[in-house]
């Protein structure tokens, strides 16, 4: 049975800041209010003031595994000063472009490298690398452009380098307002109208990461550029988005019985390894950033992403799964359309692994007190992770900024201390004060390079879909078969 009907284009970002308000998740009894004029705590994105201070003292001490995570951070050739920057005044990503976008993420990958590395050992010239890689970006780069993966660019290069930029903004040097205007205009407007439009494409077109990645660029350059609207919509969409990289899209079965209580399945595990990896990845960072700034979503839905992390832990170990069929419809707004089906999960590679557990199995075990086995498991078998040069040449291994053993390692909560409750210095009212004008994007669309060809560029002719066996389950913004075992997503 195959979904039929054509998912209808409509906005996806809600423009109400008190509907955000009240769905927003955050947290301000007993939390430092937010500052008088309404900004962000800085440094607040992956890393807080008190992250920094803790990896510092940690490697100070020659304490472990701090240490062996900074190793791994000294030996890659990202890290030292001196890394000479090659900005480009276009960045391309796609097929039938000119390819440059390799020389963006190793650059990006060597600013936030250069500014972890000052602030672990207090050396100023890695400081003033980072600081002349941003400068030299946000004085030279005027468009990203490319096929539809150019939307990925925008994504993933846009939430790096607002955290590479994050951790030097105090800098004397640092041009601060300029990379704000470049962050904003070149990287977070594409990601914002990629949620609103998905590039002209049926809402289910374009897979969980692609969402994920320009959720995080939405909400990291709304925290750096303290563009509290961006953020209130960056997080509404996390929870009632279209598109499927919206939580209950992303994590659209949750088991509740048997021997698979406590698992959660995530969608890409039926298209392969790799994206259900980086998806994971993606949404931790989301939620790492989110929570720095007082906003929990680590804990929305009964600690849905949980129950996703420990799926793809389980899986990506080699153990079994349980998977629900499904069917997923793709195409163009108007234009050619179809279908796809997966009915089980992929095949894994149990040597294949990213630099993404430690920050979520810290969160959960070690913040907040609770078993998660898998993640447990599968983080030690990952450490000490590494970053950016360090997974491949490919643009693959430079999905996520890593590192997670030096920077996300944290001593287990007391009992007393341990909270289901973010501990940033933002309140409720950083985000629930957002204009209710907000707009639902951030500029105009940008040209679409539409038609078959381009979509099916951005792996939608490669792509595995689901198929249902029975039942009809509505998901915000489309029709999805699922036939649901447990708990259905709401």
């Amino acid at each position: 049975m195959h979904v039929t009907r054509q998912i209808s284009r409509r906005s996806m970002l809600k423009a109400s800041g008190a509907a955000v308000a009240a769905t927003a998740g955050l947290v301000a009894a007993g939390r430092p209010a937010a500052a008088a004029d309404g900004a962000f705590a800085h440094p607040g994105l992956l890393h807080t003031r008190t992250d920094l201070d803790r990896m510092a003292a940690k490697v100070k001490a020659g304490a472990a595994p701090y240490t062996a995570g900074f190793a791994r951070l000294t030996a890659n050739r990202h890290a030292q000063s001196g890394w000479q920057p090659r900005p480009q005044a276009v960045v391309y990503r796609g097929s039938g472009t000119p390819e440059n976008y390799t020389i963006l993420y190793n650059d990006i990958h060597a600013a936030y490298q250069n500014a972890l590395r000052f602030h672990v050992t207090g050396e100023s010239a890695y400081a003033d690398t980072a600081v002349a890689i941003l400068n030299a970006w946000s004085s030279t780069l005027t468009a990203v452009n490319g096929s539809a993966d150019r939307f990925l660019a925008a994504g993933l290069y846009g939430y790096q380098f607002a955290n590479a930029a994050e951790l030097v903004r105090d800098h004397g040097d640092f041009e601060l307002a300029r990379f704000q205007e470049m962050l904003s205009e070149k990287f977070g407007a594409m990601s914002d109208d990629f949620l609103v439009r998905h590039n002209n494409a049926v809402v289910s077109n374009y897979w969980t990461n692609w969402d994920l990645a320009n959720m995080a660029c939405v909400l990291a350059t709304g925290i750096f550029c303290d563009d509290r609207a961006q953020v209130a919509r960056a997080v509404d969409y996390f929870k009632n988005g279209a598109g499927l990289g919206s939580i209950r899209n992303a994590i659209p079965v949750v088991y509740d019985d048997g021997a698979d209580a406590g698992l959660a399945e995530w969608l890409e595990a039926g298209r392969d390894q790799g994206h259900a990896l980086l998806g994971v990845g993606l949404m931790g960072t989301f939620c790492e950033m989110a929570w720095n700034q007082g906003i929990d979503l680590y804990g929305y839905d009964d600690s849905r992403f949980l129950k996703g992390a420990q799926y793809v832990a389980k899986w990506s170990l080699g153990g079994q799964v349980p998977f629900t069929a499904n069917t997923r419809r793709k195409g163009a707004i108007g234009g050619w359309s179809g279908s796809e089906t997966v009915t089980a999960a992929a095949g894994v590679d149990p040597a294949m692994t990213r630099p993404i557990w430690a920050m979520i199995a810290n969160h959960y075990t070690r913040r907040r007190g609770l078993s998660a086995p898998y993640l447990t498991r599968i983080a030690a078998k990952a450490a000490p992770e590494g970053g950016g040069g360090d997974y491949g040449p490919n643009s693959g291994g430079f999905d996520q900024l890593g590192f997670g053993t030096l920077t996300f390692t944290r001593d287990r909560a007391s009992a007393a201390g341990a909270s289901a409750s973010p501990s940033p210095a933002a309140s409720a009212s950083t985000a629930a004060s957002a204009s209710a004008s907000a707009p639902v994007s951030a500029s105009p669309a940008p040209s679409a390079q539409g038609g078959r060809g381009d979509l099916a560029a951005t792996g939608s002719g490669d792509v595995v879909g689901w198929t249902a066996a029975t039942g009809i389950t509505a998901l915000a913004g489309g029709l999805l078969l699922l036939r649901r075992r447990g708990r259905r997503a709401e």
